[in-house]
């Protein structure tokens, strides 16, 4: 079942930059997506055009039967939550614990206090940190803040996770251990979309890889057909 298609996308910005030119892609429920390429290849447009941050000049974008294109501005939200958004920066509140910064993504939607409690319990053990949960992020490593950014992502249980640079600033180790905590959550259905320059990476996890190059398919690799070549 197809939970995102993309058909004859592009994207050209107000500067005459075409950052997607005519893409055509289909993502199904439950998959794991890895988007690598060059600087300059499209990979952040495409994604922000997921989330609807952008909105592409041509074509359609679907998620679950939806075209995110043509949703009216004051209805972007019903998009935004099926989705959940990892950022490079992480984005958490710097005075605000570990519980507090994943329970925020759920006060907005006013949920009761209990709820909110069983369901940060249980993402933080998710992602390993149920002992930090009353650390303040200035107390963490940064794959532990990059951690909290993937619980706050997930807490309202999103259709997809769409991580943008997650393991940008993290040694080898660390940025393994991020996508084994990315491949479990996978693994209870999410469908997950990586946006990474990390190609060793993607080559140990042998998840289906998209390759960009110029707002275009360069070439697509199914599970386990993408080789790391090395620099």
């Amino acid at each position: 079942m197809e939970l995102i298609t993309i058909r004859n996308a592009s994207k050209t910005y107000k500067t005459g930059v075409t950052a997607i030119h005519d893409l055509d892609l289909s993502i199904k429920k439950g998959e794991f997506v890895f988007i690598i390429g060059s600087t300059g290849c499209g990979k952040s447009t495409l994604i922000k055009m997921l989330y609807r941050e952008e909105k592409p000049t041509s074509g359609q974008i679907y998620i679950g039967g939806i075209d995110v294109a043509k949703i009216k501005n004051r209805k972007v939200y019903k998009i935004r939550r099926k989705l959940g958004v990892v950022f490079q920066d992480f984005k958490l509140l710097p005075k605000s614990t570990v519980y507090e910064n994943v329970a925020f993504a759920l006060e907005i939607f006013g949920l009761p206090t209990e709820e909110i409690h069983n369901k940060v319990v249980k993402v933080l053990e998710l992602v390993g940190l149920k002992n930090k949960a009353k650390q303040y992020p200035h107390q963490l490593s940064g794959g532990e803040q990059q951690r909290v950014a993937i619980a706050r992502a997930i807490v309202n249980g999103p259709k997809i996770l769409i991580c943008d640079e997650p393991t940008g600033n993290l040694d080898e180790k660390t940025s393994l251990e991020i996508m084994n905590v990315l491949q479990a959550i996978n693994k209870l259905g999410t469908t997950v979309i990586v946006v990474t320059h990390d190609t060793e990476i993607v080559g140990k996890l042998k998840n289906r890889v998209i390759e960009l190059d110029q707002g275009r398919i360069l070439k697509e690799y199914e599970e386990g057909a993408f080789v790391y070549e090395g620099v």
